[in-house]
């Protein structure tokens, strides 16, 4: 698809159900993130989405879903939308692509029916992305998330080096709006159960102290999470097994009771 946003054309990989072309119906739809220097083939190749989701429908554990995969360039780019305005990836994400998918195909458009999941990098783009428009999605499930700084003397260090001439207010005003930690910390009382919450981590990951300070921050926020620290490292492996998870857990907010 061609972004006017982004004045290039972008990629996504998509998974459709297996009756989709005979069915007629419209589906419930999982937004799926890939990590840092992959692109959209990465959940097809090494996530093994269309036999782990195949699986999973045909067994009655999830509901039958479209997942879009889009490319988010984030070996220089990421999910975000740049300070410098150079990159504006987040804009595209909702105002070009979303709408897209849901005139391309069968997409039911409700929130109840739209999901997002992701890893690492894509983690932290499920959870930005939840955090930002509550209103869009039921479900969100970073995996393995990178969850931004965790004080703005962090982002400071971090970002003057990567975003040369930033000015310290609009670095701070960056900050608030790409740190889940501090997001969790400011979320008002009526976001606290706008989203279904599943965070999963291993033990061995490098990226587990900032899950774990989110999690601590939700139950003091008394914001409704599931969170999972299971054994296993910041791979493939782990995230494929965490897959079925994240289906079933989504699959909660697209049934109909």
């Amino acid at each position: 698809m061609t972004s006017k946003i982004l004045k290039m054309d972008r990629k996504f990989a998509i998974y459709l159900p297996a009756d989709y072309e005979t069915s007629g119906r419209s589906y419930p739809v999982l937004y799926l993130l890939h990590g840092s220097g992959d692109d959209q083939t990465g959940w097809v190749q090494f996530g093994e989405v269309k036999s782990i989701a195949d699986k999973a429908i045909q067994e009655g554990k999830c509901t039958a879903m479209i997942i879009v995969m889009p490319d988010g360039d984030t070996g220089q780019r990421g999910y975000f939308n740049s300070p410098k305005g150079d990159w504006n990836y987040e804009d595209f994400f909702f105002q070009e692509l979303m709408p897209y998918v849901e005139k391309t195909y069968r997409v039911k458009t409700d929130k109840r029916y739209r999901a997002i999941s992701g890893l690492s990098m894509g983690g932290g783009g499920t959870f930005m992305y939840a955090l930002h428009h509550p209103e869009l999605f039921s479900s969100a499930c970073p995996l393995s998330a990178s969850t931004g700084p965790v004080s703005l003397e962090e982002a400071t260090a971090r970002w003057e080096k990567q975003y040369p001439g930033i000015s310290k207010d609009d670095l701070a005003k960056y900050f608030a709006r790409h740190s889940a930690l501090e997001l969790m910390n400011t979320m008002p009382d009526d976001q606290k159960k706008a989203v279904r919450w599943y965070i999963d981590c291993g033990d061995d990951d490098f990226l587990c102290e900032g899950n774990c300070l989110v999690h601590i921050a939700m139950r003091k926020k008394e914001i409704p999470h599931e969170f999972r620290i299971r054994d296993g490292a910041h791979n493939w492996t782990y995230w494929r097994e965490a897959l079925p998870t994240v289906l079933e857990f989504v699959s909660q907010s697209f049934h109909q009771f």
